[in-house]
């Protein structure tokens, strides 16, 4: 296993992308051929057999908070005695093999120590955002006891609240820094300095669960994503070679540890190759502050969800050095053209866009010889690791191009090994995302003539006006293309007549104000570039839309909110404006 990650290496530090390409596609197909060996311990014959021994002195991790400045560094060798002493504390309170911990931490060294110890020690991850609330935990506890807990100072009451609520009985409850007096039954971090240095791995089989992710909600309740001792470890070889780091890169990741994606780009993809991982530290957002923190520590692959380039590139970019960056990566959802375009000609990368989800590793994107090749708006083309289809409703598979349809792995041939290994406790969910021969990851995407695949929108998300299907995405792309756009969210609303009406919420950038004026150009605009049955019927301003910790827009949250005032009788708000309204327009209705 250990020669995998040093042939993704050597793919990653090839200059000519004819070649990179090639060997990518060559080194998947090898890979999914292969037989898993019985046992695999990713920390033990990766980290530490890899890179502590051949390059342990090499920067592992820098972490900076963005506010006071405080940075830490450590090494590949220094990262492995933090995460050994971290196991030895688990293990001493009881905990073993198979055992769980949860892990409600901010971005702060100790995650990727525990992160480490985790998987040296066999013990499933569990992480949690630091957003979560009293309900949304007994949710948690009850759906999944935790074993150990690893927590922020500032969230202790809280989760004892939660474990009373739940009757669970952890066997450790560790809180970040020195415990206090208030603190009862937690052990400080600090007090796990005193541990041993060195650890023994635990022998994990290659299926062994090893990581259960709770999913953002963004269409309902979270499920509980089970992935194993490979699926992640090994399956964020497609991420990391999609992003093409190398072991001279200083990778950063904006992501919050309570998800996946996270565990994707601040942790896998960096380490698997040797890489420096990065950790920016903040409470809200402060687009200058952390380009500061890109420039000062010479970030050369930045990967940022929607939400953050649309931020950066509202700025001033010249005043940031940002010559150290080689490549730009986008996730969470598709970036709309507009930023991409912008972003290049501020910093001369293209943020090459990319797509998986919690029950995958990166699955469809633009690797590193897409570069110059791009079209703007298309998040790409499959991963070799995958086998991805479209499919209609009825399960067949579409070969007209740009016919939108369902994006589903296809599993006859070979079982990718990022994928999943089921929804824990929840056969019912498996049954239904698992049909026939192909995994439906519940999106949907569309695939042109050259190949290059174009992102619909969720499943659940796409809007039934009349006889036509409508993406977001679409309408959203439009809509920031206006100067005085800043973002957009657009969903369905009820209607009598033509069952939705594609109703757009506009985030106006900050030299703007809501008026009549504004709307009726919002209008005519979408009218310029969209066909007529996708035009934003409804155009509402607001201030903000409701997100996941992770940026992605919560459109279950906008359309439940619709209903609501509907069934209500509240009316039109403020600052609302109905297309039928405008006499100006009747003669571009269709």
């Amino acid at each position: 296993m250990e020669n995998l990650y040093r042939d993704a290496i050597k793919i990653n530090m090839m200059a000519d992308d004819t070649h990179k390409e090639s060997a990518a596609r060559a080194f998947f197909s090898k890979l999914n051929a292969m037989e898993l060996p019985e046992y695999f311990n990713w920390a033990e014959e990766v980290f530490e057999r890899l890179h502590v021994r051949e390059r342990g002195d090499h920067r592992a991790l820098i972490w900076t908070d963005i506010v006071s400045r405080e940075v830490k560094t450590y090494t590949y060798r220094e990262l492995a005695v933090q995460g050994n002493k971290c196991l030895n504390a688990l293990r001493r309170a009881g905990i073993e093999k198979g055992d769980n911990m949860v892990m409600m931490v901010p971005i702060v060294p100790e995650t990727w120590f525990a992160s480490l110890a985790c998987i040296k020690g066999g013990l499933v991850t569990v992480p949690t955002a630091t957003t979560m609330t009293l309900r949304e935990l007994q949710f948690r506890f009850e759906s999944y006891p935790p074993d150990a807990i690893l927590c922020d100072a500032k969230f202790t009451d809280v989760m004892d609240e939660a474990i009373r609520a739940t009757g669970v009985k952890p066997k450790i409850k560790i809180v970040l820094g020195a415990r206090t007096q208030a603190q009862k039954g937690w052990t400080g971090y600090a007090d796990l300095d005193r541990e041993p240095e060195t650890a023994e791995a635990a022998r994990t089989k290659s299926r062994d669960l090893l990581f259960c992710f709770f999913t953002s909600g963004t269409t309902g309740l979270p499920k509980k994503v089970g992935h194993t001792a490979v699926s992640y470890p090994v399956g964020h070889l497609s991420t990391t070679l999609l992003t093409g780091i190398r072991p001279d890169d200083v990778h950063h990741n904006l992501s919050a540890p309570g998800w996946a994606k996270w565990s994707w780009s601040s942790f896998f993809a960096p380490f698997n190759v040797g890489a420096t991982a990065t950790g920016f530290n903040f409470t809200v957002l402060d687009g200058k502050k952390y380009l500061e923190a890109v420039a000062a520590h010479k970030v050369s692959v930045f990967c940022a969800p929607p939400t953050a380039w649309r931020m950066f590139i509202n700025l001033d970019i010249s005043k940031y050095d940002l010559s150290s960056l080689r490549q730009s990566v986008g996730a969470g959802e598709p970036l709309n053209p507009e930023v991409i375009t912008q972003w290049k000609k501020h910093t001369g990368t293209e943020i090459r866009d990319f797509y998986g989800q919690t029950e995958s590793t990166a699955m469809i994107g633009n690797p590193p010889w897409m570069t110059g090749k791009m079209k703007s708006g298309s998040f790409g083309y499959p991963s070799f690791m995958y086998d991805v289809v479209l499919v209609d409703d009825d399960g067949l598979e579409i070969l007209v191009p740009n016919e939108p349809g369902n994006i589903v792995i296809r599993l006859d041939r070979w079982r990718p090994m990022g994928l999943f290994t089921g929804y824990i406790g929840n056969p019912e969910k498996m049954a239904e995302v698992f049909r026939d021969k192909y995994y439906y990851t519940g999106d949907r995407a569309s695939m042109d003539e050259d190949g290059y695949w174009w992102f619909v929108g969720r499943s659940d998300d796409v809007i039934k006006s009349s006889d036509y299907r409508i993406g977001p995405f679409e309408v959203e792309s439009a809509l920031v293309e206006h100067p005085s756009v800043a973002e957009a969210a657009v969903i369905g609303a009820p209607d009598p007549k033509r069952h939705q009406l594609v109703k757009a919420y506009v985030i106006l950038n900050p030299e703007f104000k809501p008026s009549r004026e504004l709307a009726l150009e919002l209008f005519q605009h979408t009218i310029r570039i969209l066909a007529k049955f996708k035009i934003p019927r409804i155009i509402e301003f607001v201030d903000q839309v409701p997100k996941t910790i992770s940026g992605k827009i919560r459109r279950i949250e906008l359309r439940e909110n619709e209903a609501k005032k509907q069934d209500q009788g509240t009316g039109a708000g403020a600052n609302e404006f109905f297309y039928p309204d405008f006499p100006e327009l009747s003669s571009k209705k269709p």
